[in-house]
């Protein structure tokens, strides 16, 4: 089926992100202690947590893969909604860990001048995190995949901790010491963020959310059948990178069974063709019934 081929391709989008966060976490950890700078090891020990988010949106999506089964007659899809979940908690845990230390050096006060092949190393690593985040965000609206969109968002933030890891070295090197913790405050934000908005996204879905444009433009589209009196009524809620939809409508009383069944047929393949919607139950009613 063709979901469960987008599934096995967002795992190639997770591996990557593995590989990367593996290779980058050991060469800034050890350039870190050669270079003695705090704002390298602290993005170095950031990717290993984030080798660990990246597992969980691979475990969601290799479950998300598994047949429907006795208990799970709708599949396993939404188990990557819940690999973005568990990605954005050891996301926000990292941000405040980064708000912690960076605000605990604030305080204390950083007087430290690190090697200049720390900043270059920040900085390569920085365009490797941004390449990464660019092939996982184009994949993921490929495939319409939630949690391999939660991991390129945090690839992005990895980018942007680099970046401010750069920032901060560099300006340690002309004596802006202050330069280094202030950087990664300003990265633990944007980290804390994103992973509020993955979460926020994740629990919409789990908690059956829709977007009311997203019903609009169904309801439309299936009012669009010449043979369809009313539109009653529509429902959808997401599972996985699926949507599940139910319609009630209202056609000519006068059809016999199997003409009303054609009716049903063409809006699924209808909304397949429109939405990408695979699972569409329509009811029908006779148009004009009275309550």
């Amino acid at each position: 089926m063709n979901e469960y081929e987008n599934l096995k391709k967002g795992e190639q989008g997770a591996w990557i992100s593995i590989c990367a966060y593996l290779v980058l976490s050991t060469v800034k950890l050890i350039v870190a202690h050669f270079g003695e700078s705090q704002a390298l090891r602290a993005d170095g020990l950031n990717n290993v947590t984030d080798v660990v988010a990246s597992l969980a949106v691979l475990i969601g999506l290799r479950i998300s893969r598994k047949p429907p089964d006795k208990d799970h007659h709708y599949g396993h899809f939404r188990a990557e909604t819940i690999g973005s979940l568990v990605a954005a908690f050891i996301m926000m845990t990292v941000g405040f860990e980064v708000l912690f230390q960076t605000g605990k050096q604030l305080i204390n006060g950083y007087e430290n001048e690190p090697s200049m092949l720390t900043a270059w190393t920040a900085l390569v690593a920085a365009f490797v995190m941004f390449g990464v985040y660019i092939y996982n965000l184009r994949l993921s609206k490929r495939i319409n995949s939630h949690s391999l969109y939660a991991a390129a968002q945090d690839n992005r933030s990895d980018a942007l901790v680099s970046i401010g890891a750069f920032i901060g070295i560099v300006g340690a090197q002309f004596g802006a010491f202050w330069l280094d913790p202030v950087a990664g405050l300003i990265v633990g934000i944007i980290i804390c963020k994103t992973a509020y908005d993955i979460f926020r996204d994740a629990s919409h879905a789990l908690t059956d959310g829709v977007n009311e444009q997203l019903l609009d433009e169904i309801k439309k589209s299936i009012a669009e059948d010449p043979d369809v009196k009313i539109v009653d009524d529509v429902k959808a809620r997401f599972h996985g990178n699926q949507i599940l939809v139910d319609a009630t409508i209202h056609v000519n009383p006068h059809l016999s069974v199997q003409e009303s069944h054609d009716i049903t047929d063409r809006i699924e393949e209808h909304l397949k063709e429109e939405h990408n919607i695979t699972h569409t139950h329509i009811h029908i009613e006779p148009y004009g019934k009275k309550d």
